[in-house]
């Protein structure tokens, strides 16, 4: 059974959605603000969480960061009448899994959950002699230290060890880092990301994301 963390203010909606998950056979947090909500996720195990933006004490922006703080890999579906363009991409550039906007359709709240929750539960290990990275835990150990990834960079650490010593095509990898939501992404955007996250996990002996020029990357430890 699946542990979802409900976020919403609203009681009729909030009371609504978790009926509909009980009766699908997930088990259901309910909070309606921001601070029980990481009472909530401190205290419990969570497998998503579902994320209205606006909440009576603090903005769902701010809580995605402070959860993410607790636990990077922790999957999060923003649910919110929020749907500027600016409001849609500011929730993925922080980590989000999806954006879905009100009023919603709850058989395909379900889905995009369904399908979340697949993506998420296969887990991606990596371990030689410098690096250590273990999806479940989000945790990545370079030479014996601990090192903290931003959202955008786990999410591309963990696709490149997903398809070792396959070529990863520029257009897949921003499809697959940004939810298809590539309009909003420049091939500029995410050549910078990967040079911070090869900042972060190479050195002089160690070198695993290679360029595969006028195509995209792939990882190849040494080769």
């Amino acid at each position: 059974m699946y542990n979802i963390l409900l976020i919403e203010d609203d009681t009729a909606l909030n009371k609504a959605i978790s009926v509909y998950f009980k009766k699908e056979k997930f088990h259901v947090l309910s909070c309606f603000s921001g601070q029980e909500a990481l009472d909530t996720f401190s205290q419990n195990n969570s497998d998503l969480i579902i994320l209205d933006i606006n909440l009576p004490d603090l903005s769902g922006f701010d809580l995605i960061e402070q959860i993410k703080i607790m636990n990077l890999n922790i999957p999060i579906l923003i649910l919110s009448a929020c749907d500027l363009d600016s409001d849609i991409l500011h929730g993925f550039n922080l980590g989000a899994e999806d954006y879905v906007t009100k009023p919603f359709n709850i058989e395909i709240l379900h889905k995009k959950i369904n399908v979340i929750l697949k993506r998420n539960t296969k887990n991606i290990f990596y371990k030689d002699d410098h690096l250590f990275f273990d999806k479940n835990t989000s945790k990545l150990v370079i030479n014996n230290e601990e090192t903290k990834l931003t959202p955008l960079e786990f999410k591309l650490l963990s696709l490149f060890l997903e398809n070792q010593n396959q070529i990863l095509l520029k257009e897949t990898i921003i499809e697959k880092i940004w939810d298809s939501n590539e309009n909003y992404v420049d091939e500029h955007t995410l050549l910078v990301n990967i040079s911070r996250l090869r900042n972060k996990i190479e050195d002089d002996k160690h070198h695993y994301i290679k360029t595969v020029y006028g195509l995209g990357y792939r990882w190849c430890h040494d080769e």
